[in-house]
């Protein structure tokens, strides 16, 4: 059974940064892309970012320039650094794994999630 499990989360102060990691298991994904979005309370859930199999990347407007998307395909794993946090980035943020190798900001493209891992950014 296809799984992605998700660790880093956590409280942080506004400005400060944090790593998620997502790790994928039951299925080799290095010629997949793999994308993370996030859902607060209320709302929908929304692309943050993507990275194809050979590194391409693709960024919401909201976080380009503070995120930062990478894979290490040996690991099968997937982080997203972030940066200059604020507390509108607070969120559940959610791993998923699209088989085709281009990236997408459409969450309807994705295959399989994990189960989010709640971050919460402090004013």
């Amino acid at each position: 059974q296809v799984q992605l499990v998700e660790s880093g989360g956590g409280l942080v102060q506004a400005g400060g940064s944090l790593r998620l990691s997502c790790a994928a298991a039951g299925h080799t994904f290095s010629r997949y892309a793999m994308g993370w979005f996030r859902q607060a309370p209320g709302k929908e859930r929304e692309f943050v970012a993507a990275i194809s199999w050979n590194n391409s990347t693709y960024y919401a407007d909201s976080v380009k320039g503070r995120f930062t998307i990478s894979r290490d395909n040996a690991k099968n794993t997937v982080y997203l650094q972030m940066s200059s946090l604020k507390p509108e980035d607070t969120a559940v943020y959610y791993c998923a794994v699209r088989l085709r190798s281009a990236v997408t900001p459409n969450l309807n493209e994705y295959d399989y999630w994990g189960q989010g891992t709640q971050v919460t950014v402090s004013s």
